[in-house]
């Protein structure tokens, strides 16, 4: 039971956030969430000589220090009263724990399995997706999953992974999904769809002919799609009140950012603006973020503990895509996901989240390659 749990922890928690980006199954992957850390708690306590092991290993150090981080900030700026900072504190904790365990014991099957399984998850999700909602042009499209651009990051994320972690050589089965993936991130609507497209054809082709030829082609079909008067999903990619939406929602979020700039928020504070700062009018009734990760750690944080997370974050993530840069599939992939992360987190508030897909798969990555790297390392 443990060396299950130690094998498949890392992967029991991330397609959960499958649960929680479901309207009627949220509540049972809350009670799931709230499950898995509790059950890894008591296996932590009951093991800490294999605990310690992996914690202050060498490939996981940066996530110890972003943990010690943590409880610093915890310790000057809040009280145990503080129960949301505390909860926070403690997943984040055992987020790190359970990621860096399943690496550590079963290195192998991350390595070799792990990104098919995730092709698969993806593929049942757009299945279950299309059958219950069909129309995938009529408005922006979210299929089973509560949000568009969520179900963009589902679907981009398979689609690097079928890009880049197989050879040249597609097979019929490969060449179908992308085709499908590529037409279902169309459907959302979402701009970082096309963005994260975009990004995992430079790091399969690079600056090839044939990538000039496709992104000729797809900025004439952008080109083309939106001077059309189509009511669909399509339609957005046109919009530019959106762009000023989130310019707006950022300058706002600077603002208060420079209000709390050196304690910030708090460590509950991390999915958007705080909820005591006063809206302008123009922006009451709505669901106020930061729509930046950047934005939102800083809020959460200020300046001086964010500052030192994003520059330990940045510092890892750049000695990694140095070291893997001539690498091959899985490897590459991860390294896709660090990239797209770090782009989209210029217009969405990932990094911070504890429960979000996207956000998991970013952490997973940077640990992953971190101990890759390491196991290269030691062989040499």
């Amino acid at each position: 039971m443990i060396k299950w749990l130690f094998k498949y922890g890392a992967v029991i928690f991330l397609f959960n956030t499958v649960l929680l980006s479901i309207k009627s199954t949220f509540d049972l992957g809350n009670q799931i969430f709230l499950a898995i850390m509790g059950i890894f708690t008591i296996f932590l306590v009951l093991n800490p000589n294999q605990v310690k092991r992996v914690i202050f290993h060498k490939a996981f150090l940066f996530l110890l220090i972003i943990n010690s981080l943590n409880l610093l900030y915890f310790i000057l700026f809040h009280s145990v009263s503080d129960i949301e900072a505390l909860k926070y504190l403690l997943a984040r904790g055992m987020q790190f724990s359970i990621i860096s365990i399943s690496i550590f014991f079963h290195f192998d099957y991350y390595k070799t399995q792990f990104l098919n399984h995730i092709v698969s998850l993806v593929l049942f999700i757009v299945i279950l997706s299309l059958l219950f909602d069909p129309n995938i042009f009529s408005g922006r499209y979210s299929g089973i999953i509560w949000n568009s651009n969520m179900l963009a990051s589902f679907i981009v994320i398979a689609f690097s992974i079928l890009l880049l972690n197989n050879n040249n050589n597609k097979s019929l089965r490969d060449k179908i999904l992308l085709f499908l993936f590529l037409v279902i991130a169309l459907a959302t609507g979402s701009r970082g769809a096309l963005v994260g497209i975009a990004i995992s054809f430079g790091l399969k082709y690079g600056f090839s002919s044939r990538n000039i030829v496709y992104s000729i082609i797809a900025i004439l079909s952008y080109f083309l799609v939106t001077n059309l008067n189509l009511d669909t999903s399509l339609n957005r990619f046109a919009e530019q009140s959106m762009f000023n939406d989130r310019i707006e929602q950022a300058l706002f979020a600077i603002k208060n950012i420079n209000n709390n700039l050196f304690s910030g928020y708090g460590l509950n504070e991390y999915s958007g603006l705080p909820k005591d700062i006063i809206l302008p009018n123009r922006f009451k009734g709505q669901i106020m973020a930061s729509h930046n990760g950047y934005l939102a750690i800083f809020l959460q944080y200020g300046v001086l503990f964010g500052g030192l997370i994003l520059g330990l974050i940045f510092v890892k993530a750049f000695q990694l895509i140095a070291f893997f840069r001539d690498s091959n599939n899985t490897e590459k992939v991860f390294i896709f996901i660090i990239i797209y992360t770090f782009i989209s987190s210029i217009y969405e508030a990932l990094m911070t989240g504890i429960n979000e897909f996207h956000t998991i798969l970013f952490w997973f990555s940077l640990a992953f390659l971190s101990y890759s790297k390491y196991t290269k390392q030691y062989e040499d």
